[in-house]
C-alpha cells in the first residue's frame, strides 16, 4: 500500500503525517509527502516528532511534480490550498484533512511548540484511525 500526504509547504503537516504512517504501520505502508510550494523541513516538526520517538530528520521537502506518474493507493491533503491545486493521481482514493499550519503559529516559543504538538497529536490520531479502517477492510491486514 502506498500513501501520499500533500500540503502546500511540505514543511510540517505532511512531513509529520508521513512519519506517523511509517511508524504506526511498522513499515507495512509506503508513505511519501510532497508540497505544491515546498519550503524545506521545519525544525520544530522534527523536534516534536522526536518527542514521540519518530525520527523525520532525514526527510526533505519535495515538489509534488517529483511524484508525478507514480501510483498511490491514497492521496491525503492536509490543507485546503493543496486540495485545490493538487494534481490528480489516477486510481488513488482521496481524503482531506484540513489542519492548521503550525508553521504559521504566532506567539512565544511555547505557544508555537504547542501548535506543533497539537497538529502532531491530531495527525497521529487520524493516521491510526485510517490504519485501523484499512486493516478492517483487508482481512489479511495491510498489504
Amino acid at each position: 500500500m502506498r500513501v501520499l500526504f500533500l500540503c502546500t509547504g511540505n514543511s510540517a503537516r505532511s512531513q509529520m503525517a508521513e512519519g506517523w504512517m511509517r511508524h504506526l504501520s511498522g513499515g507495512a505502508v509506503e508513505a511519501a509527502s510532497a508540497g505544491t510550494e515546498p519550503k524545506g523541513l521545519h525544525p520544530l516538526a522534527v523536534r516534536v516528532m522526536a518527542e514521540r520517538g519518530v525520527d523525520i530528520s532525514a526527510h526533505r521537502s519535495k515538489h509534488v511534480s517529483e511524484l508525478r506518474g507514480q501510483a498511490f493507493d491514497w492521496v491525503i491533503t492536509v490543507c485546503d490550498r493543496a486540495r485545490q491545486s493538487c494534481p490528480s493521481f489516477p486510481g488513488a482514493r482521496t481524503l482531506h484533512w484540513d489542519l492548521l499550519d503550525p508553521a504559521e503559529a504566532q506567539g512565544d516559543e511555547q505557544a508555537v511548540l504547542d501548535a506543533f504538538r497539537q497538529v502532531r497529536d491530531e495527525l497521529a490520531r487520524r493516521v491510526k484511525a485510517l490504519l485501523d479502517a484499512l486493516a478492517a477492510e483487508e482481512p489479511r491486514g495491510l498489504v
